[in-house]
């Protein structure tokens, strides 16, 4: 009787497989454009909370702006999903920039987001910012850092220090 089950079984089996290859003899290069893409970001553990945020802050909002589904397991695996396949690799650059390490002499195109008196503060990375001391702003002597830059505007930035206590010290390229 068992004989006779696994018997039949197989023959179904191998009709399936027949049909199957009729049907597509090779698997298709790209997936159907309305099949949902996925990504698995693994970050080093101590990132997850700045990917995450005060309060899901950072998650919620890159959420909302690539309109994915995004999903942190107690592993630490970041799997992202959405069916907009350039959506989910914006969220995942995102992700991945927020998690990096910055290197001295890298260059970014960073936007000025808070102008003091000594300086003005650039976002480079997505929540890394770094400070241009009015002494890096330009040749000659800064006065006032008002003069030289004004607040949402964007800069070419290098990062020529990172002092002992990590904070990223930058001058305009």
């Amino acid at each position: 009787m068992i004989n006779e089950i696994f018997e039949k079984a197989k023959k179904a089996r191998l009709n399936i497989l027949k049909n199957m290859n009729q049907t597509i003899k090779t698997p298709r290069r790209e997936i159907s454009q309305f099949a949902p893409k996925v990504m698995v970001i693994i970050p080093p553990q101590d990132k997850i909370g700045e990917i995450i945020g005060p309060g899901g802050k950072n998650i919620r909002s890159l959420i909302a702006k690539t309109q994915t589904e995004i999903n942190v397991s107690d592993d630490g695996k970041v799997t992202i999903s959405g069916l907009d396949k350039t959506k989910v690799e914006e969220a995942a650059k995102y992700i991945e920039n927020i998690t990096r390490e910055v290197q001295v002499g890298e260059q970014f195109d960073g936007e000025v987001k808070r102008i003091l008196a000594f300086g003005a503060f650039v976002e480079i990375l997505p929540g890394k910012e770094g400070l241009v001391h009015v002494s890096k702003m330009g040749k000659g002597f800064v006065k006032n850092p008002h003069q030289v830059v004004k607040i949402g505007q964007k800069v070419k930035v290098k990062v020529y220090q990172i002092d002992n206590q990590g904070r990223i010290n930058l001058q305009i390229v």
